[in-house]
């Protein structure tokens, strides 16, 4: 079954947004609720630092993918084979219990006749990354964002991430990875592009 990809609207958000204040007070409520002081001398400053750091980590929400993608070139020569970029790092955020998850994603596309600049992909990677996520919502999110801006012949995307909602809490299983792909175009109908994307993948 296809994931039902969602892209929030970016319109309101800034007049819906709390204040610094606000946002502050409501860490001050977390310490307090977590049984520590934030009125002792290591936790003064914590509200601010904690604050800034999360605009910070969920920056994506202020991004938006077709701006980075916007940009595509034509002069390729006649290329019109398998363009990856792999291992790509990104940090995101469970939306369930906002702790984070770490992991690498590999992205790769059959141009049709226009091919993106490198750092293109891995920003779009970073702009879903910087939000609240499911792993496999962001995977779609980054096939479907490459896939309408650049209408290639496919996309392939395979994120595997430690979640730390698993490593830390609940069941507590350390390394436990998850993986997580999304095919589009010619690497959904040929099973041998989808498997040469695997092993490219994983050469090294």
């Amino acid at each position: 079954m296809d994931a039902i990809v969602k892209n929030f609207p970016q319109t309101s958000r800034d007049a819906e947004r709390p204040s610094q204040k606000e946002a502050e007070d409501a860490i001050r409520v977390l310490l307090r609720w977590a049984g520590d002081d934030p009125s002792r001398e290591g936790l003064i400053d914590t509200p601010t630092r904690v604050a800034k750091a999360y605009r910070e980590l969920f920056a994506g929400y202020e991004m938006d993918p077709e701006d980075v993608l916007g940009r595509t070139f034509e002069e390729v020569a006649g290329y019109d084979d398998m363009v990856l970029v792999k291992d790509i790092p990104f940090y995101s955020h469970c939306e369930h219990h906002m702790v984070p998850i770490i992991g690498k994603a590999h992205v790769a596309y059959m141009p049709d006749g226009k091919v993106l600049g490198l750092s293109k992909i891995a920003r779009v990677v970073e702009i879903y990354g910087r939000r609240l996520q499911t792993q496999e919502t962001m995977t779609a999110q980054i096939a479907k964002a490459i896939d309408d801006t650049l209408a290639p012949r496919g996309v392939a995307v395979m994120l595997e991430a430690e979640h730390m909602c698993m490593a830390m809490r609940g069941v507590q299983k350390q390394g436990s990875m998850t993986l997580t792909t999304t095919f589009t175009g010619i690497f959904k109908a040929e099973p041998a592009e989808q498997a040469r994307f695997m092993s490219m993948v994983r050469s090294r």
